[in-house]
């Protein structure tokens, strides 16, 4: 057998773990919820005022907290119980899903209204992020980390196939109020599947003592690794410019390609890619540069082909590449980090990724909202594949 061969394995192989069967199932069903939310709430906005920039503000609501909180976050995590944390995180996203499905029912869904719902709900997931994917790690062994995490990967995205299409289908007849309460119930599969985890079955975890500086440790540890440095900055520019599909695809498919609703359908179909991707990634054992620097590629072309489609109909084959390489491209990120770290920092590392991937929106929201208001939609989604491109060559000084 060659070296190649030998560092694959069934890409499914920590399904084998009953509590990994348990919390993925919770995880599918309630973040299936949190796509019709997601979904839904884009749709609101850009009716308000067929805007991409008050989308784009949105996004930078939603994500701000995942910047200013979401390194202190890490830290915390690795201090306390996840399996606790995690439970009160969610139970907390119900609430927030409950008050914006009230906020539509009562015909209180204004802008300032969703902005402040918004921001209640980056609190929340700032604070959920490491400890949520900090708990995977702790339902199999360290050298099934890897899969285990590209697998939860596989999970998020796999719900955003069911998500959208479930909101295109239902927001017709019932409106976006019943889409937010319908997330709102979810939340109740993965906090009953966190209860359902037996403890006996987990790997124990030495909590991280308090040294009074655990963001600057990993920080420290990111730096003096010349691979994880190189791959982090690469990774910033990406998630900062690449990833806006919520502020721009339902401007471009209302105005360029005159489908209201091909919204959804656009999400739905880059979630098929997205299966592909973390699917991919995790048949590999130790995930190299260059599996990262060609999941790059991938989503960088495809966003530009994104933004020149000629029709809806071409939108949608373009949409399976943008996103197997995009997920392919943070699952990628995420197997490299955690395959370098210890127990005890992998809820920071988790949480810096986050902060990469989620709290550079506040910065890439509002200014692809602007491009698309003002200079060009299609150009609001190629110039993130441009600078994605550019920022390639710094993946050879990570090798």
């Amino acid at each position: 057998m060659t070296e190649a061969m030998s560092e694959k394995a069934s890409p499914f192989r920590s399904l084998h773990q009953r509590n990994v069967r348990v919390y993925f199932v919770g995880l599918l069903l309630s973040n299936v919820g949190t796509w019709l939310q997601f979904t839904a709430t884009s749709l609101l906005i850009y009716r308000i005022n067929n805007r991409a920039t008050d989308a784009g503000w949105n996004t930078m609501f939603q994500f701000l907290p995942m910047l200013l909180l979401g390194a202190w976050a890490g830290g915390f995590a690795d201090r306390h119980d996840r399996r606790t944390i995690t439970l009160w995180t969610q139970c907390a996203l119900l609430i927030q899903a409950a008050l914006l499905a009230a906020a539509d029912f009562g015909g209180f869904a204004t802008l300032p209204m969703i902005y402040t719902l918004s921001l209640i709900l980056g609190v929340a997931n700032a604070i959920d992020n490491p400890s949520r994917r900090g708990l995977v790690t702790e339902l199999v062994e360290p050298g099934e980390i890897s899969n285990a995490m590209s697998l939860n990967t596989t999970v998020m995205t796999g719900s955003r196939v069911f998500g959208p299409a479930l909101a295109a289908l239902l927001i017709g007849p019932l409106g976006t109020a019943w889409l937010f309460a319908m997330n709102a119930v979810s939340y109740v599969a993965v906090i009953a599947s966190i209860f359902m985890l037996r403890r006996s079955e987990m790997i124990p975890v030495t909590p991280a003592p308090r040294t009074g500086k655990p963001v600057r440790e990993a920080l420290k540890f990111v730096w003096n690794d010349v691979s994880l440095r190189y791959s982090f900055i690469v990774f910033i520019v990406v998630s900062t410019f690449a990833f806006n599909y919520s502020v721009v695809l339902p401007k471009l498919s209302d105005r360029v390609w005159n489908e209201p609703n091909g919204y959804a359908i656009l999400l739905s179909m880059t979630s098929i890619g997205s299966i592909v991707g973390a699917l991919a990634t995790a048949r590999f054992r130790s995930i190299t540069i260059n599996w990262y620097a060609s999941m790059l590629t991938i989503c960088a072309i495809s966003c530009i082909a994104m933004g020149f489609a000629p029709n809806f109909y071409v939108a949608c084959v373009v949409a399976i590449p943008l996103g197997l390489g995009g997920t392919g491209l943070v699952a990628a990120m995420t197997g490299i980090t955690q395959q370098k770290v210890s127990s005890e920092m992998r809820g920071r590392m988790m949480a810096l990724q986050s902060v990469a991937f989620l709290g550079s929106t506040p910065i890439g929201g509002p200014i692809t909202g602007w491009i698309g208001d003002h200079v060009s939609i299609r150009w609001s989604i190629a110039y993130g594949g441009v600078l994605a491109l550019m920022s390639l060559p710094l993946l050879r000084k990570a090798q």
